[in-house]
């Protein structure tokens, strides 16, 4: 196996920009994973690793990949987007567009721009049978570094596209999917009596909640009823327990 030392090397180069940009990741189609658990999680989804770094050692075990190379912890260290990562690091394809036409129980985020939230909520998409994860505006990037990590591997299971919002409201009501957003206002209603098992529910973020465009858009809101002190939740844990109640049916 190759060694490579240098940071100036055409490989090294190639994987840190790939860690940084999203133009460059949907240029080239790939985004990048660290650690082994993606690894596993990589290849039981059928997802072939196209370039494989590892630190300092590779173990024995490991299968065939068309690139792979050793390289020291320092170099590591530079090119990975995470804090003392074992390894190994490595780039993959980005998985095809999903088939839109069967969803009927979706999550879309406005605005989610922190990539732990945004990789969170597909992990409990994941987790709950969500069909479709929709992305509209400045979302976190969906193969951002962080984005992938805090998904656990969901993100080569989960349904999930990017859409504007015009786009999301058009497919909305094409296939007659009742429209809510999560709102903090008087008249919404108790999430509970709400039926959600067929529907797509609007999840704004903390700072500002759902846009007006978007509020005005949907077919009524939705809230989480609390009995404590705070004003609100976290975006990714209100998401969780709006899916939670999609797949109770």
């Amino acid at each position: 196996m190759e060694k490579l030392t240098s940071r100036k090397s055409t490989v090294i180069r190639e994987i840190r920009d790939l860690s940084r940009s999203a133009a460059l990741r949907e240029e080239k189609g790939l985004f990048l994973c660290d650690g082994s658990k993606l690894l596993e999680e990589a290849m039981r989804s059928g997802a072939v690793p196209e370039t494989v770094l590892w630190k300092e050692k590779a173990p024995e075990d490991r299968p065939d990949f068309p690139r792979e190379y050793l390289i020291p912890a320092d170099l590591f260290d530079y090119v990975s987007p995470m804090s003392n990562s074992p390894g190994p690091l490595f780039s993959v394809q980005i998985p095809s567009p999903p088939d839109l036409d069967s969803a009927c129980r979706v999550l879309a985020l406005e605005e989610l721009q922190d990539p732990g939230n945004v990789g969170t909520v597909l992990r409990t998409a994941d987790a709950f049978g969500v069909d479709l994860v929709v992305l509209l505006g400045g979302c976190a990037d969906l193969y951002a570094p962080k984005t992938v990590r805090a998904s656990m591997g969901a993100v080569f299971r989960q349904a999930a596209v990017r859409m504007d919002a015009e786009e999301f409201v058009s497919w909305c009501r094409d296939r007659k999917l009742p429209l809510w957003g999560a709102a903090l206002t008087d008249t919404a209603r108790d999430l509970r009596a709400v039926p959600l098992d067929r529907a797509a529910v609007l999840i704004g973020s903390e700072g500002h909640g759902l846009s007006r465009e978007l509020l005005q858009a949907c077919d009524g809101e939705i809230i989480i009823p609390m009995s404590g002190e705070a004003e609100s939740l976290n975006a990714a844990v209100a998401a969780a327990i709006v899916m939670w109640e999609m797949q109770r049916g």
